[in-house]
């Protein structure tokens, strides 16, 4: 064997070859995610919950704040089936409602908390220098300050609506997005592909959205679904501390107020237990799909 055969041979990867060898990696990626048991029942949970919610005016036996004053802190009948609180409205009907703000306030939030940490963070890890200095710094202080402080201040301060909660706690949860994301754009601006790109002359915003953003999207998505079951319950302590969506409005976080009431919480469950339920339910589903994209996206698992 010659020397000119021993020689390694450059292999043009076209953009074609790129996206093939992306769609046998979501593939992959999905062949693992339906391998995790939890993660699979877990996703067909959180669907049957969101389709009730929506569903809520279809399949609601009454109007969430339709008052029957005659049926007031009535236990679960063929009437009510989860019975009525305090001044008469039922439980099923505030149930359902009171999901769609809750999910409303934890994909809301989640979504303007991933726009804000994502931007922040790719300009940060891209350009570095002054620029990642300074909004480094800013996220430094907005880690500092307690963040549930904060919160409740803006919460009593500004009109209690669900997208006043939805940018309250979105515009305060960006700081972990924002620190990931810029580590992940720090490693993958020094890549070949990336330098050949600068070298062609691209703009540095086509260069980040169209050739860095989707390689963080992996590690981005497993960080959204956990910062989805932390503003459900952030919503949640917010409303219990009054300084939730206001009432007559539902959500499960005020409807868990009563709960503060010790006749309430001692001899009247059914006002309580129903939306600490959906809850439960809603955080560990949540959750659960969290850890099963993690480990489908991770390339150490085995495939």
């Amino acid at each position: 064997m010659t020397d000119q055969t021993r020689q390694p041979i450059a292999v043009l990867v076209t953009d074609e070859d790129r996206a093939k060898l992306e769609r046998r990696d979501d593939k992959r990626a999905l062949r693992r995610f339906l391998r995790n048991r939890p993660a699979v029942v877990a996703l067909i949970v959180l669907i049957i919950i969101v389709l009730l919610t929506i569903a809520a005016p279809l399949i609601e036996r009454y109007r969430y704040d339709a008052i029957d004053l005659r049926a007031r802190a009535s236990p679960p009948s063929d009437l009510h089936w989860l019975g009525t609180d305090g001044v008469g409205r039922d439980v099923w009907s505030r149930l359902l409602n009171g999901g769609q703000v809750s999910l409303v306030v934890g994909f809301g939030a989640t979504l303007v908390a991933t726009l804000i940490g994502t931007v922040l963070g790719a300009i940060s890890g891209y350009y570095r220098g002054w620029v990642d200095m300074v909004i480094m710094r800013i996220t430094d202080v907005f880690m500092t300050f307690p963040s549930i402080i904060i919160m409740l201040t803006l919460a009593a301060m500004l009109p209690r609506t669900v997208w006043t909660i939805v940018f309250i706690i979105g515009g305060l949860s960006w700081t972990g997005t924002a620190r990931i994301v810029r580590s992940q754009v720090m490693s993958i601006r020094e890549q070949e592909y990336i330098l050949a790109c600068r070298a062609l002359g691209y703009r540095d915003r086509r260069i980040i959205i169209v050739h860095i953003l989707p390689n963080v999207f992996g590690s981005l998505v497993a960080l959204v679904t956990f910062a989805i079951g932390s503003a459900i319950l952030t919503e949640a302590g917010l409303s219990f501390l009054g300084l939730g969506v206001p009432p007559p409005t539902p959500s499960w976080g005020n409807m868990l107020e009563a709960a503060r009431n010790l006749d309430i919480l001692r001899n009247m469950p059914w006002m309580w237990i129903p939306p600490a339920i959906m809850l439960v339910i809603t955080v560990l589903s949540v959750n659960f799909i969290g850890d099963g994209v993690r480990d489908a996206v991770d390339p150490r698992m085995v495939i």
